[in-house]
């Protein structure tokens, strides 16, 4: 058996270290602890070290990806592909038309402090 059909069929390790469970996910430390940890049975390793099982870190990506993922669309186009361009021509230079303009907006803050609460308090 060559050594690369070797390698290729090597097993993978059950348990994750702490360390690396947050790369095994493709995600940062921080997102892990808070999202993903407080789902998994940590396994103490040694005095000091912390593991995972790699299959519920396999889990825990299943379920999440069930709930977040978007399915592959098979076809001509993608999930994500425009069906209609948001503009049929190029920039132009222009004004906007959704600008406020004046002072509308500093006027409507103007009314809203000049309100003044009414009294509750029955005397």
């Amino acid at each position: 058996m060559s050594r690369a059909s070797w390698r290729s069929s090597e097993l993978q390790p059950r348990v994750v270290r702490f360390r690396d469970a947050p790369a095994y996910l493709g995600m940062d430390r921080n997102r892990f602890n808070a999202e993903v940890r407080p789902f998994l049975t940590e396994v103490p390793i040694g005095t000091q070290g912390i593991a995972f099982d790699r299959l519920e870190l396999d889990a825990w990506f299943e379920d999440y990806k069930s709930c977040n993922g978007r399915p592959a669309q098979k076809g001509e186009h993608a999930w994500d592909a425009n069906e209609s361009p948001a503009s049929f021509s190029g920039p132009e230079s222009g004004t906007s038309t959704n600008a406020s303009s004046g002072g509308e907006f500093a006027k409507a803050l103007a009314q809203l402090a000049s309100k003044k609460p009414k009294d509750t308090s029955h005397a």
